[in-house]
């Protein structure tokens, strides 16, 4: 299976790619928890339909630490009792952040309420454009068919600088 447009030898592409790779380091770089991230990050490609992304974002989780469980768990959240209160909130926030269309009233006032009360301005702001990025970020995956499977954590750093 081969993507249909490869956006990393396309010149256009490439430097958006590089400029999109250094806007998510000022998010690696935030007081968002890092377990929080990838949570967020995958369970949005999960929602989007990202192979790449959910491939992607469950290694980088993986090698930072994050267990089997939890990651096995995610699309099940509301179920599961292996996350906190917060990831519970950020959670939330993701699916209803990422399901704009669905939900037509994107973020509620309820899920909104729990998430500021467990992150900080600088949190949530972090939050926000984390969202932001991997809806972004899932959808050129998803519309150039970029196959899921081959991603190594780290592949990635050379391109930000």
């Amino acid at each position: 299976m081969e993507a249909r447009f490869n956006l990393f030898e396309n010149e256009i592409a490439a430097k958006f790619g590089k400029r999109f790779a250094n806007t998510s380091m000022v998010i690696a770089q935030s007081p968002l928890p890092k377990s929080t991230q990838e949570l967020v990050s995958l369970r949005a490609s999960q929602i989007n339909g990202c192979g790449f992304c959910t491939d992607m974002h469950t290694k980088d989780a993986a090698a930072a630490g994050e267990t089997p469980v939890r990651l096995n768990l995610v699309a099940a959240w509301r179920e599961a009792t292996v996350f906190t209160e917060a990831e519970r909130a950020a959670l939330a926030f993701t699916e209803e952040g990422t399901r704009l269309a669905d939900l037509h009233h994107g973020v509620s006032d309820e899920t909104w309420a729990q998430v500021r009360k467990h992150y900080d301005d600088d949190q949530l702001a972090a939050l926000i454009c984390l969202l932001a990025l991997i809806n972004a970020a899932n959808r050129m995956n998803v519309i150039v068919r970029n196959p899921a499977g081959s991603y190594e954590p780290g592949m990635f750093d050379s391109f930000v600088n």
